[in-house]
């Protein structure tokens, strides 16, 4: 079993930046692939970032490619997403996820689900 808390949303202009931070439980995050996902008002939840248990591969999706970075402290056992150049459209819920064997997009294959932290971008 793994827990996952989310912090680090809040209020930003346009063009700021946030970090995300998700703190996991257990002695076991070294396990997991770990993975940030988001769900705009009125969407469907979507995937965002994610990465392999080393950190070593990065998977991202197209619309924050280049402006958001996924990253591991595997000896703190925290993940982070580091956003930045933010835009309106990245105003959500963001969740961070967990899961054992390889990286994939879909939400259905994440096994474990923190409770989520609002990101609002104002423009």
């Amino acid at each position: 079993q793994v827990q996952l808390v989310e912090s680090g949303g809040g209020l930003v202009q346009a063009g700021g930046s946030l970090r995300l931070s998700c703190a996991a439980s257990g002695r076991t995050f070294g396990s997991y692939a770990m993975g940030w996902f988001r769900r705009a008002p009125e969407k469907e939840r979507e995937f965002v970032s994610a990465l392999t248990r080393s950190g070593g591969n990065t998977d991202y999706a197209d619309s924050v490619k280049g402006r958001f970075t996924i990253s591991r402290d595997n000896a703190k056992n925290t993940v982070y997403l580091q956003m930045n150049s933010l835009k309106p459209e990245d105003t959500a819920v963001y969740y961070c996820a967990a899961k054992r064997g390889s990286l994939l997009r879909g939400l259905g294959s994440w096994d474990y689900w923190g409770q989520g932290t609002q990101v609002t971008v104002s423009s």
